[in-house]
């Protein structure tokens, strides 16, 4: 039989809906997931959080309970798991494959409660709900213990910064409600919980489905247990709402407001820390200052605005600012920097690429960043760092990363907004990484651009011509090389000046150490980009005839240059007509298995989606080719 609850909504709703929404408003809100192995009453307990708290509609409990008879593992009893599980493959399996939120009410406190995936597939949908999260429910089953997966997650939930963690051990009503094994299950947890850095937790002995220490504590199963209900524990924890206020100013640029020509204010929500009209700030990365003059809202202007509160600010003094900047307190500003080192969960199903460019987004900054390979990849079992050289779906590294441009920042131990970024594929737009920041490298701040008298625009002056790179890209055969060689001599025959980087030659010496992996090939491109960088600066026209097989790396090096620089000669060669030139016998030894990743057999090539050139070496010949290129690329001054 069903333990029977105690629990009581506030009366205000029935007697007056005025007064009970405006007590409503000025609760304080409490985050929180659950989350734990495969099965271990995730879904059915927040069911029953939504049941006894009494958010549950007539015709949604009408249709639950016709649900529970066709889908419910419980039989003739409620299946509190389906008020959740709300995809069709969750209720034909039984178990939860996407993040649920939920939101629910007592007297005391708001909640939004995240259901959290247990399968180790969907361990980034977990990390997606534990992202905001206050408070964790870790659940164990009575029956198994701590396994594999329950390590997983706390380790997760650590990480994530998530300072307040219950530890449910659930269907105890399948145990017998046995203390003995209660108190087991909790000395292994502590152990194991001791070692990743969790010092205190709530252990309390659940039932899910007969509402056991749900909403009172003890129940007439435990009389053994003597501390709090779940409900009870979730209406009292302290949330940290006054620690970001106790922290120095910081304030994400999300919008420049400008209404009018007499206005120009700066919109966003305050990360930490306290302002008020006078203060000194600092507009971080570039390091400019002003004085705050007002702190403007809807409501009208305010004194004092705290952490969370959402503002726009107007300063004493024309600076440069926009979004992605940040504005912080001038005498404790964050760190800005362009090189750091983060632990990352790898969220996609393509493995991670060390050296491609990707889309960091950190608050409202967005830059394009490189991972460098891992230093380590961490096995949350035993907690051994393990080498490794790229990391797949679900995994646990650190690595270094470098922006294209200095980002603010602080570490994620300090600041969860401030510290915690994401990767986007820039192709798929996918987001494919969750990241911490751990700390900038020391090496950032002790390496400066050092100002030089003769600029780029000096270079190309003296030699009368316009800089660019032509970057020639197409399959082995495709004749790359041999009509770069063309328009190099013709250009030459022009005075103009020139280089050609060619594929094999800088294997020869710049990168004779990079093999032909998809890794060694993003980091061919890369270095060859750079170098490519440095003779435009000089004034050159520099050709490159490279594979350069994937979309992300040209265009990871059209983002080097300035608009304009960059101009892509796809050298478009059907795949047979290629293979049948083969004159080096490439193709060949790769139909043979005796040369791996080549690219068109098993490798791929992505084909420019826009190149700025297209020519076809089976209607023109290498001189026409040439001919043709030149023609568009003039004049060059």
């Amino acid at each position: 039989m069903d333990t029977p609850s105690s629990f009581q909504t506030d009366a205000l709703i029935a007697e007056d809906i005025d007064a009970y929404l405006e007590a409503h408003q000025n609760k304080s809100l409490l985050r929180f997931i659950t989350c734990g192995s495969v099965d271990d009453g995730k879904s059915t307990l927040i069911g029953r959080l939504l049941y006894d708290s009494k958010m549950i509609f007539e015709d949604q409990l009408a249709a639950l309970e016709s649900d529970s008879k066709r889908h419910g593992t419980q039989g003739q009893e409620i299946d509190f798991a389906l008020l959740v599980d709300g995809l069709a493959a969750e209720r034909e399996q039984g178990i939860t494959i996407d993040v649920a939120y939920r939101f629910f009410a007592t007297e005391k406190r708001k909640f939004i409660v995240a259901d959290t995936p247990g399968h180790e597939q969907y361990t980034r949908n977990m990390v997606t709900g534990a992202s905001t999260a206050d408070l964790a429910v870790i659940l164990i089953d009575a029956r198994k213990g701590v396994l594999q997966q329950t390590r997983r997650h706390s380790y997760l939930v650590h990480l994530l910064g998530i300072r307040h963690v219950v530890l449910a051990v659930n269907k105890m009503d399948l145990i017998g409600y046995d203390q003995a094994t209660f108190d087991a299950i909790v000395a292994d947890y502590r152990a194991f919980a001791s070692s990743i850095g969790i010092d205190d937790f709530t252990a309390i002995p659940i039932s899910g489905f007969k509402g056991d220490n749900i909403t009172t504590a003890p129940s007439d199963h435990t009389p053994w247990y003597a501390g709090p209900a779940l409900i009870e524990h979730l209406e009292t924890v302290e949330i940290d709402t006054h620690t970001a206020q106790g922290l120095a100013f910081r304030m994400p640029v999300q919008w420049v407001n400008r209404p009018n020509l007499d206005f120009r204010g700066f919109a966003g929500q305050i990360a930490s820390g306290t302002v008020k009209p006078g203060d000194a700030v600092r507009i971080v990365p570039s390091g400019k200052t002003s004085t705050v003059r007002t702190i403007t809202t809807f409501d009208g202007d305010l004194n004092e605005a705290v952490a969370g509160q959402s503002i726009t600010l107007t300063l004493t003094d024309e600076v440069d600012c926009s979004r992605g900047d940040l504005i912080a307190a001038a005498g404790d500003p964050p760190q800005a920097s362009d090189q750091f080192c983060a632990t990352f969960v790898w969220m996609d199903e393509d493995a991670l690429k060390p050296g491609r460019g990707y889309w960091l987004k950190l608050g409202t900054q967005v830059v394009t960043a490189t991972v460098q390979p891992p230093k380590y990849e961490i096995d949350v079992n035993s907690l051994e760092h393990l080498a490794a050289k790229t990391l797949g779906l679900n995994s646990i590294g650190v690595a270094e990363f470098a922006t294209d441009r200095p980002i603010a920042f602080e570490p994620y131990a300090t600041s969860r907004e401030l510290g915690g970024f994401i990767l986007i594929d820039k192709f798929t737009n996918a987001t494919v990484a969750a990241g911490m920041i751990e700390f900038n490298l020391r090496r950032a701040d002790n390496v400066h651009w050092q100002p030089v008298a003769i600029t780029r625009d000096d270079h190309a002056g003296m030699k009368n011509q316009t800089p660019r790179v032509l970057w020639f890209t197409g399959l082995s055969g495709s004749g790359k090389s041999t009509i770069a060689n063309e328009v190099e001599k013709q250009l030459f025959l022009m005075n103009r000046h020139t280089f050609l980087l060619d594929g094999d030659n800088v294997r020869h010496g710049l990168n004779r150490d990079l093999g032909f992996t998809e890794a060694d090939r993003i980091e061919n491109i890369r270095r060859v980009g750079e170098v490519a960088k440095l003779m435009v600066d000089a004034g050159l026209i520099v050709l490159t005839a490279f594979i350069s097989p994937f979309r992300a790396e040209r265009e990871m090096v059209r983002q080097m240059l300035p608009e304009g620089e960059f101009i892509e000669i796809f050298v478009d060669t059907p795949l047979e007509v290629a293979e049948g030139r083969d004159v080096k016998g490439l193709y060949k030894k790769a139909r043979a298995g005796e040369l791996k990743n080549f690219t068109g057999i098993d490798s791929p090539y992505e084909e420019p989606a826009s190149p700025e050139i297209r020519v076809n070496t089976v209607d023109m010949t290498p001189t026409e080719a040439a001919r043709y290129i030149i023609q568009k690329i003039l004049p060059l001054k």
